[in-house]
C-alpha cells in the first residue's frame, strides 16, 4: 500500500467538530499527525480529548469538517460511501473496548464475519478464520460462544476478526479498558508481537500507561491539541 520509508497515515490540518441541536463542539482543531509503515502508536488524553474521533477518521468511519485525512497516498475524505467502505474492509482492521462480539455466534462465525462480502471461497474463508484464532491463540475456542469465554480470550477474538482479512492498518480503542492485568498485558503481548512479527502499524488509544509502554511513541492529546 505504501513503501517502507512512507508516511502511511497523514492528517493534514484536520478541524472536527459536532453539532448538539444549535450547538457545535469543537473536537479536534487544526490537528497533523504523520505515523509511519510499521509505527506502534499510543494516544493517551483525558476523556473527551478527541481521542475516539481521532481514531474513527483514520478509519473512515468519520470525515473532517476540514483537512485532509490521507491513508495510503488516498485521501479517504473524498471517497464516495461505497468505494469508502470497500477501502476499510481492505485496510482497517478495528479493535472496540467492549469487544463487540455477536452472541448468538461461536468464536468461529464472529471472526468469519468480515470475511463474508469477499470473494474467497468457503476452503479459503476457512483457512484465514483458523489462522486468525490460532494466532491469538485460541484455536481450540472456535466453537465457544462469547458467554463461554473470558473477557480477555472475548478481546482475543475481536483481535482475530479485526486481522482476519490481513488489514494494512490495526486500531485499537480502549483494548485493555475492560480486562484485569493479567488479560490486558496479555492483549498487549499479541498487539506487540503483530506489529514486530507481522509488520501490522497500529494505533492505540489508551488511559494504561502499561499498555502505552508497549508502543513506539506515545502521544498526548488534550483539547484537540496533540503533543509528544
Amino acid at each position: 500500500m505504501a513503501d517502507t520509508n512512507a508516511q502511511l497515515i497523514q492528517l493534514k490540518d484536520v478541524t472536527k467538530s459536532y453539532r448538539r441541536d444549535a450547538l457545535e463542539i469543537p473536537v479536534l482543531s487544526n490537528l497533523s499527525l504523520s505515523v509511519p509503515e510499521g509505527e506502534f502508536l499510543a494516544l493517551m488524553g483525558p476523556s473527551g480529548s478527541g481521542k475516539t474521533t481521532l481514531l474513527n477518521l483514520i478509519a473512515g468511519i468519520d470525515r473532517p469538517n476540514t483537512g485532509q485525512v490521507v491513508v495510503g497516498g488516498v485521501d479517504i475524505a473524498l471517497l464516495g460511501e461505497s468505494p469508502l467502505a470497500k477501502w476499510r474492509a481492505r485496510h482497517i482492521g478495528f479493535i472496540f473496548q467492549f469487544y463487540n462480539l455477536l452472541p448468538v455466534l461461536t468464536a468461529y462465525e464472529n471472526v468469519e464475519l468480515p470475511l463474508v462480502l469477499t470473494s474467497l471461497s468457503k476452503k479459503e474463508k476457512r483457512a484465514h478464520v483458523e489462522a486468525a484464532l490460532t494466532l491469538v491463540g485460541l484455536g481450540d475456542r472456535m466453537r465457544h460462544y462469547p458467554k463461554q469465554l473470558s473477557g480477555g480470550q472475548e478481546q482475543r477474538v475481536a483481535i482475530a476478526r479485526a486481522i482476519v482479512a490481513d488489514p494494512t492498518i490495526l486500531l485499537a480503542d480502549e483494548p485493555t479498558g475492560d480486562l484485569d492485568k493479567v488479560s490486558a498485558s496479555e492483549v498487549m503481548i499479541l498487539l506487540e508481537r503483530l506489529n514486530r512479527e507481522f509488520k501490522k502499524t497500529i494505533v492505540i488509544v489508551t488511559h494504561d500507561p502499561r499498555a502505552a509502554e508497549k508502543a513506539h511513541k506515545v502521544m498526548h492529546l488534550e483539547k484537540g491539541d496533540l503533543s509528544i
